[in-house]
């Protein structure tokens, strides 16, 4: 998936370039590798239409809108607290664990540190 995500930002540099915005200072680029992919699948239309500029004003005005950075703001957090599941081992509300994981479906992640619970460990000396 990781060549095909590179294959459509090459082909989007519109989107590539918007994408690239929402990487964090500091985040490794195995995490981001990762984390693009997330934002990617799941930003639908909050993501620039790839080629060139829009000719249309109305779409930059769109863009601006209260929803709309609401809901980039909320995926910006989906993607992070994943991405802090999967490489941190971070747990969060079952609510927002469903909802990360369902959002990351399909995306593969092989390189991913093997993390124990204290429940686990727990469970281990009993």
């Amino acid at each position: 998936m990781a060549q095909e995500v590179s294959e459509y930002l090459s082909q989007n540099p519109r989107v590539a370039a918007w994408v690239e915005t929402l990487r964090s200072d500091g985040e490794t680029d195995k995490h981001w590798r990762h984390r693009r992919e997330f934002l990617l699948r799941n930003a639908g239309d909050l993501a620039p239409a790839g080629g060139a500029a829009s000719a249309h004003p109305e779409e930059a005005a769109d863009a601006e809108s209260g929803t709309r950075s609401r809901q980039l703001q909320q995926l910006i957090s989906f993607s992070m607290a994943w991405a802090n599941h999967v490489f941190l081992g971070c747990r969060y509300p079952q609510k927002v664990m469903d909802k990360i994981l369902s959002m990351a479906e399909g995306i593969k992640v092989t390189d991913a540190p093997i993390h124990t619970t204290r429940d686990e460990l727990v469970a281990k000396k009993g």
